[in-house]
């Protein structure tokens, strides 16, 4: 009898992996959230967003970049106007947590300088 219990017991912490996202809330078996992460105050959000992405498999292997950088980037959006993220997970085997950034392409045109602070005078970049 120990024996069967130790083979669940066995069975059911191989299943169980490592890979979490960070969200609001969180679900041990099962994970699909959305949530804030930060704003600058505008009216709206902007007339365009992109999205950069991380994946990990078991807590093991994570690759990706979800970093606000990279979806201003996929956007083409030089004034952020805020920054959401979105997660999901399964049964801690496979995890994905998404960075989306929200805002417009400044009438300047291009990248604003090195030194210019993110987030600084209504969100420029």
């Amino acid at each position: 009898m120990k024996l069967i219990v130790v083979g669940y017991a066995a069975a059911l912490l191989s299943l169980s992996g490592c890979a979490m996202v960070m969200g609001p809330v969180m679900g041990a078996w099962y994970t699909d959230v959305k949530g804030p992460v930060t704003a600058t105050g505008q009216p709206s959000k902007g007339d365009r967003s992109g999205e950069a992405c991380a994946t990990s498999i078991l807590g093991l292997i994570a690759t990706g970049d979800a970093s606000i950088e990279t979806a201003r980037k996929n956007a083409g959006v030089t004034k952020v106007t805020a920054v959401d993220m979105s997660g999901s997970s399964i049964l801690g085997i496979y995890a994905k947590y998404c960075t989306v950034v929200y805002g417009s392409k400044s009438g300047k045109g291009g990248a604003p300088a090195a030194g210019d602070k993110a987030g600084a005078e209504g969100g420029e970049l």
